[in-house]
C-alpha cells in the first residue's frame, strides 16, 4: 500500500519540484531539474488508483473518469500545498505532483526586478507574462499580485487551475476563484470579474479566442489584467496571441493588443530547469 503523505514529505525534504507516480516503476522525484528514482518499491496500477481516491472528492473523481485527465490542488499539514494532475495512460492512472513552498519567495530572493513588480501599480491594460514551461510564469505573477495586495486598496480577482499560492487580504481585497470549483471556464470567469468590481485580474489562460477577447475587454473597461503566454520573447508573445485568429480578424485584433498591451515581461532560464531566471520587461 502506498503511503502518499510520506512520499511527499521525502520529496519535500529533498527540495524537489515535483513526483512522478507511474505504475511499474517506483516513484521518482525531480531536484535540481532531473528526475530520480526515490527508495520505494515500484507501484502497481492499485497503488496510483489510491491516491487518486485518496485526494479527490466524488465530484472530481467523476469529472476525472470523463475526462481521462484532472488537475487540483490540496493541502497537507507538513509538505505545504500540492497541485495534483492525474492522467489515464495505457489504461492505468499516473500523476505528476508539484510542490508548492508554503511562503512565497521574497521578490529579491527570485531574483524580480523591480520595474516588474512595478507593473501591478498600472490602474488599466494588459500585461503578458511571457516564457516557456517551467520558466516560472506563474511565481512572478504572483508575487506582482502580492506587490499590489502589501500596496494597494483595490480588489483582485485570481483565476486559476487550480491554486497555487494563497493570498491573504492585506491593503487589497483578494478573491482567488479556481476552475471547476468556483468557475467553468476562463472568458465567463474575466466577464464576470468585471461585474464583480474588478480592478485587478490575473488568469492563467488565454488559450483561445474567447479568452482573448475578454482579457482584452477587461482591459478596455479599466481593469489591469496580467495573464500567462508560452512563447519565448515579446514579439512571439503578440504574435502567438494575434494567431489564435483567422485571418480576416487579425488585423483588429493587432490594433486592438496595440491599445491595450501595457508590457510584456519575458521569463527565461539560460543555463536549464535549476538556473536563475533572467527577466526582461518590453
Amino acid at each position: 500500500m502506498i503511503d502518499l503523505w510520506e512520499i511527499l514529505r521525502t520529496a519535500s525534504s529533498a527540495n524537489a519540484s515535483d513526483i512522478h507516480l507511474t505504475a511499474g516503476i517506483p516513484p521518482r522525484m525531480r531536484v535540481g531539474g532531473k528526475l530520480t528514482a526515490m527508495s520505494y518499491p515500484r507501484l502497481i496500477p492499485a497503488d496510483t488508483l489510491e491516491v487518486v481516491l485518496a485526494v479527490m472528492n466524488e465530484q472530481q473523481r467523476e469529472r476525472f473518469e470523463e475526462r481521462g485527465a484532472y488537475t487540483l490542488s490540496f493541502q497537507t499539514a507538513e509538505s505545504g500545498r500540492c497541485r495534483c494532475s492525474a492522467y489515464r495512460q495505457g489504461g492505468n492512472v499516473s500523476l505528476a505532483l508539484r510542490l508548492i513552498p508554503e511562503r512565497l519567495p521574497e521578490p529579491e530572493e527570485l531574483g524580480i526586478p523591480d520595474a516588474v513588480l512595478q507593473l501591478g501599480m498600472g490602474d488599466s491594460g494588459l500585461v503578458l507574462f511571457a516564457g516557456t514551461a517551467g520558466s516560472g510564469r506563474t511565481t512572478a505573477m504572483a508575487s506582482v499580485i502580492r506587490e499590489i495586495n502589501r500596496r494597494r486598496q483595490v480588489h483582485v480577482v485570481t483565476l486559476e487551475d487550480p491554486v497555487e499560492f494563497l493570498h491573504g487580504h492585506q491593503e487589497a481585497v483578494v478573491s482567488q476563484r479556481e476552475k471547476e470549483t468556483d468557475f467553468a471556464d476562463f472568458p465567463e470567469a474575466m466577464e464576470a470579474a468585471l461585474r464583480e468590481d474588478a480592478d485587478v485580474i490575473m488568469t492563467e489562460r488565454l488559450e483561445d479566442g474567447s479568452a482573448v477577447r475578454a482579457a482584452l475587454k477587461a482591459a478596455d473597461a479599466g481593469c489591469l489584467v496580467l495573464a500567462p503566454v508560452y512563447a519565448s520573447g515579446a514579439e512571439a508573445a503578440r504574435e502567438s496571441l494575434i494567431g489564435i485568429f483567422s485571418e480576416g480578424e487579425r488585423s483588429g485584433i493587432r490594433l486592438h493588443l496595440a491599445d491595450v498591451l501595457k508590457a510584456v515581461v519575458v521569463l527565461r532560464r539560460t543555463d536549464g530547469a535549476d538556473a536563475p531566471v533572467v527577466y526582461q520587461v518590453y
